[in-house]
């Protein structure tokens, strides 16, 4: 008869456990079908030499981002922020035409070897 018992309260525990399980994914995807609606994602893949790939690992230490995802979205918000300033400096130079872009008074224009001083330099 004990033995009968404690079969019998293993099947309820694991009928209970499949409840939790069965409420728990119920949960996760009611989440899962909110954060969808809410903000739409992709998968992208993208395929790496190895020695591209060695490179963003080790961009990934320095930098401490936690996954291939963390590096990739930092590397687009770089991205993004370039091409704002490049867009913006198309504007620029569209708006003056063929014209230079007045100098703030008091600042005298750049030199030729003052522009090629800044292209030698690295950082």
């Amino acid at each position: 008869m004990a033995v009968k018992a404690e079969q019998k309260s293993r099947a309820s525990g694991e009928t209970a456990k499949a409840s939790k399980s069965a409420s728990s994914a119920s949960r996760t995807s009611r989440a899962h079908r909110k954060q969808s609606r809410n903000a739409a994602t992709s998968v992208a893949q993208v395929r790496l030499r190895p020695d591209e790939l060695a490179e963003l690992e080790q961009v990934m230490q320095t930098l401490d981002l936690h996954s291939l995802s963390d590096a990739l979205r930092e590397g687009l918000r770089l991205l993004s922020r370039e091409a704002t300033e490049v867009a913006a400096a198309q504007e620029i130079r569209d708006f003056y035409q063929e014209g230079r872009a007045p100098t703030p008074a008091g600042v005298l224009p750049v030199t030729a070897d003052e522009l090629a001083a800044t292209d030698e330099i690295e950082w």
